[in-house]
């Protein structure tokens, strides 16, 4: 990555946090469960950057929620490595499908943005049952994981997921959010030329 591919990366990482934090404090449905659209710029990086910068934008940004469910909540050291990797899994694979259905050059690129969005949270969703399922069961004792998973969490996430989809989709095909991008991310390492993004 060069300098602008980190800039960018790092802002995402921010900006993700960012939107945590005001979720976790100002968006409380119930105790330790808040509406959050912190994937959000993960999202945006693995859209726009490609894979490597999804990845690692993800990873960033799953740092704060990885510090408050993890070592602050019941998730322990396991939650600072387990949650930041799960939100990294949405970058990669929001970059890999930005390549693969050629988002940004595609003139239907805002409504496949939808169904996208949607499918790169189904790695993370996977990732996130396990982890409550087995991973914090077998190294940190907590059981009944999976039940708070399916119960609490994964509704939410999905219409958090849902939202953001529609989101994305109006930033896709946003000619000032894309020339915004290009100015970001250097020509050799976007993957989605948001020069043509706009619909046509």
């Amino acid at each position: 990555m060069n300098t602008k591919a980190i800039a960018f990366v790092l802002m995402m990482g921010a900006l993700g946090n960012v939107l945590f934090a005001i979720s976790y404090y100002a968006g409380q449905l119930a105790p330790g469960v808040a509406l959050d659209f912190s994937l959000l710029p993960a999202l945006i990086a693995g859209f726009y950057g490609g894979p490597l910068i999804g990845f690692v934008a993800g990873i960033l940004v799953g740092i704060l929620p990885g510090i408050m469910f993890g070592p602050m909540g019941m998730g322990s050291w396991l939650g600072l490595i387990g949650l930041p990797f799960g939100k990294s899994l949405t970058g990669l694979t929001a970059g890999i499908l930005a390549m693969s259905l050629n988002l940004g050059r595609n003139k239907h690129s805002s409504l496949l943005t939808i169904p996208a969005t949607l499918l790169a949270y189904v790695p993370e969703c996977i990732y996130t049952y396990a982890y409550f399922e087995w991973l914090l069961s077998f190294f940190v004792g907590v059981k009944g994981g999976a039940a708070i998973f399916l119960y609490y969490i994964l509704p939410k996430a999905l219409a958090e997921v849902i939202v953001m989809s529609f989101l994305m989709a109006a930033l896709m095909g946003n000619k000032g959010f894309n020339e915004v991008l290009m100015s970001l991310i250097s020509p050799t390492q976007r993957r989605v030329d948001v020069a043509r993004s706009t619909p046509q």
